[in-house]
């Protein structure tokens, strides 16, 4: 056996169980227990059950009545045992069923076809006090279009936004697909009666599933993560000059990699092109100089995305 293990290249103990298989032998059935209730007796307590008198009964509370009456088949527990074992036993409260929630698929090719926007908590001057930050973002451009810094989350404060914030751009009716989250103002009656006034299609994410809204997500870390973000604000007016300082130093001053290197606010007045020929000019002259050095060809400047999509929907063969 010890050669046959060698030139198999298998272990003695594998070899052996290979060439003796064990024998399982089949098993017997369970004998019933002298203590199981007869057939006639399950029969009897699912009569009893069943019966007119306590078909809407729980098994306990009919074990009691037939008890007070003299009447003893089995215990309670058997009683539900044999009510699981017949199938008989369900919810019958009615139970909310919710069906999936249909994945957001959203597409912008410029600016303004797609707003996102998101609420979060911006510290205050003592410990466990929050002001309420709502921002709103166009997701080609990255640009905030509207914002609001107030003392406490409202409906009717993200409702004020949206409109003022719509008015402001000069966005036509029935022309803004418009994402958030779950949020009680972002799925509050009074946003989606004036998105519906508005002719807004709304978009919602699905249930803890942040990368629905990343854009918006994007935002508060860009804002969040400053060096200059304090730990806690002075008060409402003071972190709303803060606020007021650094979205126009993002809007202007932030070069944004998915943008080409351009800033939000280039993007979103469609200056993009523009700002793209003199720096084409540029690299154009400095291949002029020393081809050499450029073995893949004239080099181009970053391009502007043509598409920026949430979750990205397939494209048709």
């Amino acid at each position: 056996m010890a050669g046959a293990c060698r030139a198999l290249g298998l272990p003695r103990s594998t070899y052996y169980a290979r060439r003796h298989p064990r024998r399982v032998a089949a098993p017997r059935p369970r004998p019933t227990p002298r203590t199981a209730l007869s057939p006639t007796e399950r029969a009897a307590i699912l009569a009893a059950l069943h019966s007119e008198r306590f078909v809407d009964a729980s098994p306990a509370t009919v074990w009691a009545p037939l008890l007070d009456e003299g009447v003893y088949h089995a215990s309670w527990s058997t009683f539900y045992r044999l009510v699981r074992a017949a199938g008989a036993v369900r919810e019958r409260r009615a139970q909310a069923t919710h069906p999936p929630r249909k994945k957001p698929e959203l597409r912008a090719t410029r600016p303004n076809p797609v707003w996102s926007w998101d609420i979060t908590s911006i510290p205050g001057p003592v410990k466990g006090q929050y002001y309420r930050l709502y921002v709103i973002g166009d997701i080609y451009s990255r640009a905030v279009v509207g914002w609001l810094l107030a003392p406490t989350e409202a409906a009717w404060r993200a409702a004020a936004l949206i409109r003022a914030t719509l008015r402001r751009q000069g966005v036509a009716r029935d022309a803004l697909p418009w994402h958030a989250d779950n949020g009680a103002a972002m799925a509050s009656q009074p946003v989606a009666a004036l998105l519906t006034e508005l002719g807004v299609t709304k978009s919602h994410s699905r249930p803890h599933t942040s990368n629905d809204n990343p854009y918006s997500e994007a935002h508060f870390k860009t804002l969040t993560y400053r060096p200059d973000f304090p730990d806690r604000f002075a008060s409402l007016p003071a972190a709303r000059r803060w606020l007021r300082r650094v979205f126009h130093g993002y809007h202007t001053e932030h070069r944004h990699s998915g943008l080409g290197w351009l800033t939000p606010a280039v993007v979103h007045r469609g200056e993009g092109p523009a700002v793209q020929r003199p720096r084409a000019v540029v690299l154009a002259a400095a291949y002029a100089r020393h081809p050499e050095r450029y073995a893949a060809g004239p080099p181009q400047p970053p391009a502007l995305p043509d598409r920026v999509a949430i979750n990205p929907p397939e494209d048709p063969p």
